[in-house]
């Protein structure tokens, strides 16, 4: 493993989830180039146009793992680590949000360029590329918030038979 990707925690369960955050940032950091270069002016129209359609692209192709990896932490994290610290109020409530959020930005991003980006002005393909910019940022602040909140609070109140039920759940591949 490259220095500075190591897992840092020990239950097995938090390690897959810390694990697909870090192949997901991975995958974002691909189209998160695009967008910065949009917000930097550093397109023509053509270039630009380009750029929009790859950056579709990859967004199209990083649904899926994200999917994944939202719908297991659904399924079986939020409700697992509820049952210890609540499931109605306060952390995992404002996570669940943000993964609302995240649908929401990537889904405004596609449904702008379902069709007729050819047609597009630089100046409205830079504003339609800031809900990928925005979900890049909930992202980001979304994974470490469950990494400094969530998982560390279910490896200190996991008991270990939840522990173990809790790894054979998420040890399935999101791609």
């Amino acid at each position: 493993m490259p220095p500075g990707t190591e897992l840092r925690f020990k239950l097995p369960a938090m390690r897959i989830l810390e694990n697909e955050h870090n192949y997901l940032s991975y995958l974002m950091t691909e189209w998160h180039e695009i967008v910065l270069n949009f917000e930097r002016g550093h397109y023509r129209l053509e270039e630009a146009r380009d750029a929009l359609k790859k950056l579709r692209q990859l967004l199209v192709e990083f649904i899926e793992p994200l999917k994944n990896h939202t719908d297991k932490e659904e399924k079986y994290f939020f409700p697992m680590l509820g049952h210890y610290i609540g499931y109605e109020q306060g952390p995992i409530v404002s996570i669940e949000e943000e993964h609302k959020e995240i649908d929401g930005y990537i889904g405004h991003f596609l449904h702008h360029t379902l069709q007729g980006m050819d047609n597009l002005s630089l100046e409205r393909m830079t504003v339609i590329v800031r809900d990928a910019g925005e979900a890049f940022e909930v992202l980001t602040v979304h994974f470490v918030k469950e990494e400094t909140v969530l998982f560390p609070m279910a490896e200190k109140v996991m008991k270990a038979v939840d522990e173990e039920k809790l790894y054979e759940q998420l040890n399935t591949l999101i791609v």
